[in-house]
Order: structure tokens, then C-alpha cells, then sequence
């Protein structure tokens, strides 16, 4: 669903120096922005987007208009990206390889900005440092080993880790994360159960994967990287914590919401930088010239109130490689 708006929540009348009023941008942009949640409000990146595009000059209601599509539901992104492209914005940006895909396939002329995985393995571009399209971006992949090294940290905060839940929209576990998350958990002795959800994700859907899960014998938890998570990640949290399951996350704000740890990129930080390569396209840089940013910090987060309430005694040295710490 597209939503207009002129969102307020991310600051009041800013007092520019009238020396940076004069060089900024007259004209008003329109923006597509489509990311998983359906408003700013829900989504504390999206904040991080704004208040980064109005530093660098673009004004929501002054002069730049944020149009919001949201691509919670899988099944509608073709839709989804022909509706957008029919609106005919002046940018779309773009969350996520899947929609990114559908918007290549559905435009080679209105510029896209996009945070993805591995731009080239996934196909959205041939080069990284001259992407020669209409796409350009951030690159959010640390490669695959980032989901070993996520179960490896699950198991140094919890020593007796024996069987682990690996939660995805997937029926089978094919994807180049799945593989390595399986092969992590071989080698650590783990036993990886899967647990799918069924073909439309829904809050039900989540509830009664749970409820199945409370009737196995776990140890821990660890979700696939889908979008379509992102939007459930409090009630994910709520429901690991009424298990009383460790769990380990791929953005740091399911732990913000309650949940244990996540070894993941500074996905706020990562958002700047997209809003850098926006401002950079509306201010009329071909994205085709564009290299294709790499996010290369990443950080560990842990909530030390939800491992008291699970009872959990951290050892000092996952305590002491802690990027940040909610107490």
C-alpha cells in the first residue's frame, strides 16, 4: 500500500546557516522508498534514512516528498514493483536482493538506490566499482560466514548448546546462509532443526511455529535473514523470551526489542550511507558512475536484562568483544 507523508517525528524546523540555504536544492524530489515495515514509525532505520537526507539538504515537505510502499508479503513484490514504477518517481529506493530483482526487471530508467547482499551474486550488478545501470547502493554482505559465526557466538554464551531451531520461510534450507548455518552447527556438534513457516508469513503463522517448538526439546534459536521478520521482530522476541530460549539476530534491533544478542552490520549507519547515495542521484550523478558501497562495520550486541532473566552468566570474554551493551 502507498502511503504520502510529510513525517514531523524526525525533528522540528531545522535553522540553517543562510549560507547553506542558498546552495540548497530548489526543486522538489519525489522518493519511492520500499522497505518492509509501512511506516516510519515501526521502523527506527528509516528514521536514521531521513534525518540523514535532511543534513545533506532534502526536506520532507519543503523540498522532497517520501512516498512509502511497504513489501511485507513476499508473494506481491512483482506487483509491488510495477506499482511503484508506474508512479514514475524521481528514485526509488529499495530494500532487500528480491525486490531490488524485480525493480531491474520492471525499469532500466528511473534510478534506483538499493541495500542488498552481494550485489553481483545475486545479479543486480556486473561491477561493483561501475555498476553501468540505473542501480546503485549499499552492500550490506559479510559473506556467508556471518551465519557460522553467529551460531558460534550462540554457543560460547550458551556452553551446553545441543539442539538449535533454524526458523525461515523456506520449505527447504538451499540458500548459501542455510548452507553455512548447517554446516557451523555440524562442526560445533550442533543438531539444526528446521522449522519453516508456511508460505504467507502472518503473526499466526509465527504463533504456531512456536507452539511446535515449545513441544521439542531446545536449546536456542536462530532466524533466517528474510525481510519478512523484520516486521514481526517484537512479537519475536516476546515469544523466544516466553520460552525462555537464547537466540541470536541479524539486526541489532530485535535485541533493542528484547531479544538476546545479534551479530549483525550497523544497520543505522549503513542507512546514511544510503542516504548519501541517494542525495548524490537527486542531485543528478548517474548512478551507472556510482560504485556500490561495502558496509564493513559490524558489531555484537547483547541484552544483559534478558540474559539475567534467562539466566545466563556471559563469559567475560564475549562480554569484553561487545560492541554494545543494553543493561
Amino acid at each position: 500500500m502507498k502511503r504520502r507523508a510529510f513525517i514531523g517525528l524526525v525533528g522540528g524546523a531545522v535553522a540553517w546557516p543562510v549560507a547553506a540555504l542558498a546552495q540548497q536544492p530548489t526543486k522538489t524530489k519525489r522518493i519511492a522508498l520500499v522497505t518492509v515495515t509501512k511506516t516510519v514509525e515501526d521502523d527506527p532505520n528509516k528514521v536514521a534514512f531521513i534525518e540523514e537526507l535532511k543534513r545533506l539538504g532534502y526536506v520532507e515537505g519543503k523540498n522532497l516528498i517520501i512516498e512509502l510502499y511497504s513489501a511485507e508479503q513476499a508473494s506481491r513484490l512483482d506487483d509491488l514493483a510495477r506499482e511503484v514504477v508506474s508512479a514514475n518517481p524521481d528514485l526509488i529506493l529499495s530494500i532487500g536482493a528480491p525486490l531490488t530483482l524485480r525493480f531491474k526487471a520492471a525499469t532500466s530508467t528511473i534510478p534506483i538506490v538499493a541495500m542488498t547482499g552481494d550485489p553481483i551474486r545475486f545479479g543486480i550488478v556486473s561491477n561493483i566499482s561501475r555498476p553501468g545501470g540505473n542501480i546503485t547502493g549499499v552492500s550490506s554482505d559479510a559473506g556467508v560466514e556471518i551465519w557460522g559465526k553467529r551460531l558460534e557466538i550462540l554457543a560460547e554464551a550458551v556452553p551446553k548448546l545441543v539442539n538449535v531451531v533454524y526458523i525461515s520461510t523456506g520449505k527447504t534450507l538451499n540458500g548459501a546462509g542455510d548452507k553455512a548455518t548447517q554446516a557451523a552447527a555440524q562442526n560445533l556438534g550442533i543438531s539444526l532443526i528446521h522449522a519453516p513457516l508456511g508460505s504467507t508469513v502472518t503473526e499466526a503463522e509465527y504463533r504456531r511455529v512456536f507452539a511446535s517448538i515449545q513441544r521439542d526439546q531446545v536449546d536456542g534459536i536462530i532466524f533466517s535473514a528474510e525481510f519478512e521478520h523484520y516486521t514481526y521482530r517484537v512479537l519475536l522476541a516476546q515469544l523466544v523470551q516466553q520460552l525462555r530460549l537464547p537466540a541470536i539476530y541479524d539486526t541489532s534491533d530485535y535485541v533493542d526489542a528484547g531479544g538476546l544478542m545479534s551479530y549483525a552490520l550497523d544497520v543505522k549507519d549503513a542507512m546514511r550511507q544510503l542516504a548519501m547515495q541517494a542525495a548524490n542521484v537527486l542531485k543528478g550523478t548517474n548512478p551507472s558512475d556510482m560504485p556500490y558501497v561495502q558496509v564493513v562495520h559490524f558489531e555484537l550486541v547483547i541484552n544483559l536484562k534478558t540474559a539475567k532473566a534467562l539466566g545466563l552468566e556471559l563469559p567475560a570474554t564475549l562480554l569484553a568483544r561487545t560492541d554494545r551493551v543494553i543493561e
